[in-house]
């Protein structure tokens, strides 16, 4: 009997610890799960938040935007802003909402007509309470008015510390809303002191205004409304058209297509001469690229998004940073060159905005793919060569070098005008089918 119990008495001990070890592991088998499903609902849930915040919250509706908008009028009833486009937009209805451009961080681009006339309203900031107030009116008695005098003074330390020119004069403040403000001698209130400080912040507002009566190659300032200002709305580039611009949309005369395409070029070639020398200080384009300029209907170039524009002050700022290499000395379209025994960048641009507008729009713009059966032609391989030379040019350190492959450009291209006068229209008709195809890509 004893014997019998010593046979089978370990048994029942080795199946209790076989369940047991059984039990643990899946006990650690379901832990692991559990811990896997949770990790992955965590990263899940914040996928979500990080798209939601990234992404949806700057998706361009016209839902936001028509609700942006009706914030706007609301202040502008409550007094706090005001504007020359503010009556129309709020009260009579003529500002008519079309579309939203654009939205991202707070900085918003819509489409509206204003009166019939097509413009664009934008604004860095999305609402009006973002912007900081003019610290002199925390301090002054609501019942006390800023002089004209007052309004100049500190108009102008902004105008300065925005584009980084030392203005001085009564015509460093633009006429901001039109005649109404311009009156000789009469006081501003608080909701147009706001309004007017909430502008200045924005340094293209700042740029456009201030230099839009001394260039026809900046976008025109119309109006605004509190923090919001309407630009005209022109036709823009496209990066994906290999043409640039979409020259059915523009109405130029008689001229054919191949006409239209020298001509633009033509006025690039302005553009950039006009930059360097038309005012006290040369102007450096930082962002070149199709979307950030426009043509009107007699087919001037036109910068329409000027965030990225500095005069020679600001861009030597800019460009004199710490480094170990050139590659630190690149401020997007304007590079500059590291000095390795002070590891200091050069305050001065190497490149020039002829040289930029050579390789980003010239380049492509001319290339035997693009041209066909027409790349062969002497004055376009002379074209192509010129601009070739002109992307290798280091114009900022070789002016004189820079103004001779202008003027070869500005040669080829006026030739080429004179050439297309006789010719047939490039893409209607002609023996070999080829030439400018709007909207190709």
């Amino acid at each position: 009997m004893w014997s019998l119990r010593r046979a089978m008495g370990p048994e029942p001990l080795r199946g209790r610890c076989l369940l047991r070890w059984l039990g643990l592991k899946v006990c650690r088998r379901s832990t692991l799960v559990f811990a896997l499903l949770w990790f992955g609902s965590w990263v899940f849930l914040n996928g979500l938040v990080f798209v939601h915040r990234t992404i949806l919250s700057d998706y361009c509706t016209d839902d936001k935007s028509k609700k942006i908008l009706q914030r706007v009028c609301e202040e502008y009833r409550e007094g706090a802003l005001t504007g020359d486009l503010c009556e129309d937009l709020c009260v009579s209805g003529q500002v008519e909402y079309r579309r939203c451009l654009y939205y991202e961080n707070g900085k918003k681009v819509i489409e509206a007509r204003w009166r019939g006339t097509p413009v664009v309203l934008k604004s860095k900031l999305e609402n009006f309470s973002s912007y900081e107030s003019l610290g002199l009116l925390e301090y002054q008695d609501p019942a006390e008015e800023l002089s004209p005098l007052d309004v100049v003074f500190y108009a102008t330390l902004e105008i300065r510390n925005s584009l980084g020119l030392d203005i001085s004069g009564n015509a460093s403040l633009p006429p901001l809303w039109g005649q109404k403000l311009r009156e000789h001698g009469r006081t501003y209130s608080r909701a147009e002191l706001a309004s007017l400080w909430s502008l200045l912040q924005q340094e293209e507002y700042t740029f456009l205004r201030v230099l839009q009566d001394l260039s026809r190659h900046l976008a025109k300032v119309l109006g605004s409304c509190g923090h919001f200002y309407a630009v005209e709305y022109l036709s823009a580039g496209h990066a994906w058209d290999q043409n640039i611009f979409s020259l059915e949309e523009v109405s130029a005369g008689p001229w054919t297509a191949r006409d239209m395409v020298h001509r633009i070029a033509l006025s690039f070639l302005d553009m950039a001469w006009r930059f360097d020398n038309d005012f006290s200080h040369r102007l450096h384009l930082c962002d070149i690229k199709p979307e950030n300029f426009a043509i009107r209907k007699d087919l001037t170039v036109v910068a329409i998004d000027v965030d990225m524009a500095f005069f020679e002050p600001k861009m030597r700022d800019i460009l004199e940073q710490n480094c170990t290499n050139d590659d630190d000395c690149n401020f997007f379209d304007c590079i500059s060159k590291c000095n390795m025994k002070t590891n200091k960048c050069s305050s001065k641009r190497r490149n020039s905005n002829l040289q930029v507008i050579c390789e980003k729009i010239f380049r492509p713009w001319f290339s035997p793919t693009l041209l066909g059966a027409k790349a062969g032609l002497p004055l376009q391989v002379d074209l192509q060569r010129v601009v070739q030379e002109c992307v290798k040019t280091v114009g900022g350190e070789d002016e004189e070098q820079d103004r001779a492959v202008q003027k070869r450009l500005l040669d080829l291209l006026t030739g080429l005008l004179h050439q297309g006068t006789s010719s047939e229209h490039w893409g209607e008709g002609g023996e070999d089918g080829e030439g400018i195809h709007p909207h190709s890509s």
